[in-house]
């Protein structure tokens, strides 16, 4: 089942996710300031290629001082944004019974994305 979740989420715009995740995260590199956001947007386009039957969970330690710093400056840099856009489209994919089990999924990368360091996924 988680197959089949995780391909009709490719095809009904998770691939379009996480290119934009990974095209983003490219353009973070290119400074070395950037190098941390852009390995965080790596981690969430992965999430995005297939959300079913993973979780973004805490890492071992975490949250710590860098982390817990680090997520502050993501947030005050305007990534909630991203956040937002995930809870708009989960919105929208739970008006209907069958979307749900997808916008769940938006759900949980909105808190991802509000808080990427220090998360792994599993």
């Amino acid at each position: 089942m988680k197959f089949i979740g995780n391909l009709l989420w490719l095809i009904l715009g998770g691939l379009l996710i996480a290119l934009v995740y990974y095209i983003v995260g490219f353009v973070m590199c290119i400074t070395i300031i950037g190098i941390p956001f852009g390995v965080q947007l790596f981690k969430l386009g992965t999430y995005a290629l297939w959300p079913f039957g993973h979780e973004l969970v805490n890492g071992p330690n975490e949250p710590g001082c860098l982390s817990v710093v680090m997520n502050l400056i993501w947030i005050l840099l305007g990534w909630w944004e991203i956040a937002i856009l995930h809870l708009a489209f989960g919105l929208l994919c739970c008006i209907s019974i069958v979307g749900i089990p997808w916008g769940l999924q938006h759900f949980k990368m909105a808190i991802g994305s509000i808080f990427p360091f220090g998360k792994e996924i599993h």
